[in-house]
């Protein structure tokens, strides 16, 4: 799935399994904040933008109530802020007016906005509100990538995994490596699913499970899923089935239904069975 940075983003899904990225670096382009730009990030800034500064914490959803005051403010701090550009194409994308969030796009990036790149490619990539162009889109993410923005690199691999010319595994990795040694969560868990299946380089279970702790440790739902399961097998470390059962606790509290069929299946491990063969119940401890 090509992956947007919230579930505001109104393009369309690809199918690709991957999520949306956590981004820790790269720096903003205005210095100083004017009233106008602190309202735009209260309203709209994206929790993964890397142009936000560390005390803006961000949203991933403008509210439908806040969005025509995002607009308003966005609009008029944008002529001097990548960042309230990408912002205000937020802020239009969440009122469905898809042309004008892709101009904003597209002014962003075209003032280095990583985070406004990777929506623009999204849109390329998917065709939704413009004429779909791979190449254009790839070009996008591969510069988002290059400027150290994780999303840009997983939408790299998913462009490639939905029938674009074929992602550089070992070029992902090395990008996603810098990424998650910025601290970002999803880059973090994106890395270690790459060295716990051997993409792009040596299997490594035990780099794995140390990127899966790190990114579970900011809540991570993907990854606090997979430190479950390798807390449960004790596959790169030790086993801990009390470890691995609140892992998956705190995935499921945040929506994750891999762990929810985890956490069952490691308290119900049996299955009784009439004499028949067929299932009656799960046995559960």
């Amino acid at each position: 799935m090509i992956k947007r940075a919230s579930a505001t983003s109104v393009f369309c899904n690809l199918g690709f399994a991957l999520l949306a990225l956590t981004v820790g670096f790269a720096g903003s382009s205005a210095s100083a904040q004017t009233a106008d730009q602190v309202l735009c990030d209260r309203l709209a800034a994206d929790p993964t933008d890397p142009d936000k500064p560390p005390d803006v914490k961000g949203t991933p959803d403008v509210a439908p109530s806040d969005v025509a005051m995002a607009i308003k403010y966005c609009k008029i701090a944008s002529p001097k802020s990548r960042r309230a550009l990408y912002e205000l194409g937020r802020a239009y994308a969440a009122n469905r007016q898809i042309p004008d969030a892709l101009a904003a796009y597209r002014k962003a990036a075209d003032k280095g906005s990583t985070s406004a790149m990777v929506e623009l490619g999204i849109a390329l990539a998917t065709g939704e509100g413009v004429a779909k162009d791979q190449d254009e889109a790839r070009r996008l993410f591969e510069r988002a990538a290059d400027a150290g923005n994780p999303r840009g690199v997983v939408n790299l691999a998913a462009l490639g995994q939905n029938g674009g010319a074929p992602s550089d595994p070992v070029r992902a990795r090395a990008l996603l490596e810098k990424g998650a040694q910025a601290n970002s969560a999803e880059a973090q868990y994106q890395l270690g699913l790459m060295l716990a299946d051997g993409t792009g380089g040596p299997k490594d279970d035990v780099a794995a499970r140390a990127w899966f702790e790190k990114a579970a440790a900011q809540g991570h739902p993907g990854a606090l899923e997979r430190m479950g399961a390798f807390e449960q097998s004790g596959r790169g470390g030790p086993q801990d089935k009390a470890a691995a059962k609140a892992y998956y606790q705190k995935a499921i509290a945040l929506g994750n239904e891999d762990a929810k069929a985890e956490l069952r299946r490691l308290e119900c491990p049996l299955e009784i069975k009439d004499k028949r063969g067929h299932f009656v119940s799960d046995l559960c401890f």
